[in-house]
């Protein structure tokens, strides 16, 4: 991975301001390769092979394509997102309205084909919309509004919450509205990014997930990962000005605790930087890793990975397992409902 360095010194701002600056500290990963080599695949270049904002058409001119980012909560797969876009000069700024030609919307639940259409319309500008409109006049004026202001590309962020409908044909009547945008005269590239949820897009509309490459992130691993976590913490402990001893069996604990995500290890390596400074200390030490991560997790010793000797026993998400497990057989049992219906 590659390092951004924009630190400034230590003792210029105190523990509140050395923090604030870790948090500007880019990591380029694998996925954010991924990303941009998928973004730049999808823009069209002109004569003098400078990329331009023009979507590339597919299917004999048809239509554009997507980029679907599926990742655990805590990956970090927004702020990728938002990095790529900020980051693609042909996306900066459209000289007719001074804006990017790029347009995030982050879904809400309870979503609807009709919320999600006014949330986009409000992302434009456009707050008031006559209750008589019927929801495809609504995406009609959605369509009409990223042509006028020139937007290229989509992204819908936390785009699994599409699938928290209580009606199946909501979801497949939405995925083709998305699919809509990608088609026509002025068609958009659109991006969905979300956790794993999202990949349940398959099931409800095999033709609308073909047009959607797929970027799913390797989660860390216990073991292989550990020699390059240790590298991390090591980095962002000296660019705090705390020393570190890599000793402390630390790296397999946080990619435990982290649920094997790299932007979840990230947060709880500055959160236990932050609490170092905070209590003067010279170096950062799993003392600190344990009061970040259990103070984030409200947990008490015998469930503190940092803590516990038998941390890899420790079971993570129980709950919230559970209740997603039970969220897709009610998805399955009322989607098999619809069909017996049909």
């Amino acid at each position: 991975m590659m390092m951004e360095d924009r630190m400034r010194p230590r003792d210029l701002r105190g523990p509140a301001g050395i923090v604030a600056d870790l948090r500007t500290i880019h990591l380029q990963t694998e996925r954010d390769a991924e990303l941009a080599l998928q973004l730049d695949r999808l823009l069209a270049v002109n004569d003098a092979g400078e990329q331009t904002c023009e979507p590339v058409r597919f299917s004999a001119g048809l239509e554009t394509r997507g980029i679907s980012l599926i990742e655990g909560a805590g990956g970090g797969k927004s702020t990728a997102v938002r990095k790529l876009l900020k980051g693609c000069a042909a996306l900066a700024t459209n000289s007719e309205t001074g804006k990017p030609r790029y347009l995030q919307v982050n879904v809400r639940t309870p979503v609807t084909l009709r919320s999600l259409g006014l949330g986009i319309l409000a992302m434009l500008g456009i707050t008031q919309v006559s209750a008589k409109f019927t929801v495809w006049e609504t995406w009609d004026l959605v369509r009409h509004r990223l042509a006028v202001e020139g937007i290229s590309v989509l992204w819908l962020d936390e785009a699994h919450d599409l699938f928290s409908c209580t009606a199946g044909k909501e979801v497949d009547d939405m995925l083709k509205m998305i699919k809509g945008l990608m088609q026509g005269e002025a068609p958009v590239i659109v991006i969905l990014s979300g956790t794993e949820r999202l990949s349940a897009m398959t099931g409800y509309d095999p033709q609308v997930m073909r047009r959607f490459v797929q970027i799913r992130p390797k989660d860390l691993v216990v073991g292989r990962d550990n020699a390059g976590t240790e590298k991390l913490i090591r980095y962002y402990a000296e660019k705090a000005g705390l020393s570190y001893d890599g000793g402390q069996g630390i790296a397999g604990r946080l990619i435990h605790g982290s649920r094997k995500r790299f932007g979840r290890s990230i947060e709880t390596i500055i959160d236990a930087i932050d609490r170092a400074l905070r209590k003067g200390a010279a170096d950062l030490t799993i003392d600190h890793f344990a009061w970040a991560w259990g103070a984030a997790e409200g947990c008490g010793y015998e469930k503190n990975v940092f803590l516990a000797e038998d941390w890899t026993a420790i079971e993570l998400d129980e709950a919230a397992q559970a209740f997603e497990a039970a969220q897709k057989a009610k998805r399955r049992k009322r989607r098999k409902e619809e069909e017996e219906q049909d």
